[in-house]
């Protein structure tokens, strides 16, 4: 088995946009407030030129099996920090689950923010997905903060 991390290309949008609509679907039974019909989190073809941001492919034998991302943010006027690192479209095909593909992603985004002189990695998981909280966790990630909802409103 050949693995390699690579920057994602404009070639690769078409198992890109397969894998985001596989994480959404992954991701309905913690949201049941996603609409029905097919939607985005990402502008990918923006994300992959925007150099204030890295897309990451995992291949495995040249087939893509995975991806994640990582994008520049501005901090809010109360943190210690200007700028940091936010990561998303964390991905791996089912197959391919538990060979240490995502870690090996986390750990090129994070060098990538490194990098760039960034100081903070921050992250978004659903409270219920307890699979991808301890792969973060795994890598070195915190819980922070909890959003609540309330439905009840009239």
């Amino acid at each position: 088995m050949e693995l390699i991390i690579r920057p994602a290309t404009p070639n690769d949008l078409p198992s890109l946009l397969n894998f985001e609509q596989s994480l959404i679907n992954s991701e309905r039974p913690f949201d049941e407030t996603m609409i029905a019909e097919e939607f985005h989190y990402y502008d990918l073809a923006l994300l992959i030129e925007d150099p204030e941001a890295e897309v990451l492919v995992a291949e495995v034998d040249r087939v893509p099996v995975g991806s994640g991302h990582v994008r520049i943010k501005e901090g809010d006027h109360y943190n210690q920090f200007e700028r940091f690192a936010f990561l998303g479209f964390m991905y791996v095909e089912p197959e391919h689950r538990g060979k240490g593909i995502n870690q090996m992603i986390i750990s090129e985004l994070i060098k990538w923010a490194s990098d760039k002189g960034l100081k903070e990695c921050r992250l978004q998981v659903y409270d219920e997905n307890i699979v991808a909280i301890r792969a973060y966790e795994k890598s070195g990630f915190k819980r922070l903060l909890t959003t609540m909802k309330f439905t009840g409103l009239v």
